[in-house]
């Protein structure tokens, strides 16, 4: 059984989520405000949290900036601001995804079984392969292999699917991924991203067209998903 916190200041919504989540065979623990939320993660040591951006004492933010400071825990921020720079505030301070309200439960309850499967997965470290459909990605060599065929990569190409690969399932911003790959004076060349992730998946994917592991979510980022 999966342990999910909801923080979420709507009583109406709390109750709703808690008793919709318990019936599909979920561990529910509930916080009304970001004090609370915080103490609870830190007790509870849920497997995800699903946390409303406006809380009453403390902004999302803050909450979700506290329990990265210890956790890994994957964060799902459920909010009612449509602004995709909100959404992009939340992923680059930590969160694994977002559900804008109003939302359908069986969407819900999908984002959080693949934020469950993610964290499964969060630890990949420098020196673990991952084997995912066709492909095997070994982190250690910097090595990888599609059917059994190496795959030659350019230093530039290895680095962002490095990037990527360690942080599967989660959505990497655009600033973080060029930050990261191009240097810290990079932020807005958008354009790098999409040649050189046009590249892999040219490289990677058997339908380059219509992606299954190099994910596009537009105007914010991209995805490797498993």
């Amino acid at each position: 059984m999966s342990r999910v916190l909801v923080v979420d200041d709507e009583p109406g919504l709390r109750r709703a989520l808690s008793i919709n989540l318990s019936a599909r065979g979920w561990d529910v623990t509930v916080a009304a405000d970001g004090a609370a939320a915080l103490e609870a993660a830190a007790s509870t040591h849920p497997d995800v949290v699903l946390l409303d951006l406006g809380l009453p004492d403390l902004d999302g933010l803050e909450v979700l900036a506290g329990i990265r400071g210890w956790s890994r825990v994957p964060i799902v921020v459920l909010t009612a601001r449509t602004s995709s720079a909100d959404a992009v505030d939340a992923l680059d301070a930590g969160a694994d995804d977002y559900v804008t309200k109003p939302f359908a439960m069986d969407v819900l309850l999908a984002r959080l079984r693949a934020a469950v499967r993610r964290g499964e997965v969060a630890g990949t470290g420098p020196g673990e392969v991952l084997e995912v459909g066709d492909l095997r990605i070994d982190l250690a060599r910097r090595a990888v292999t599609r059917g059994g065929e190496p795959v030659k990569l350019t230093p530039t190409e290895w680095h962002l699917l490095q990037v990527l690969v360690t942080n599967a399932g989660r959505l990497v911003t655009q600033t973080r991924l060029l930050q990261e790959v191009w240097g810290p004076a990079y932020g807005r060349e958008t354009n790098y991203l999409r040649v050189y992730v046009g590249q892999l998946r040219r490289k990677l994917e058997e339908v380059p067209g219509a992606p299954v592991h190099l994910i596009t979510e537009p105007g914010m980022g991209y995805r490797f998903e498993l």
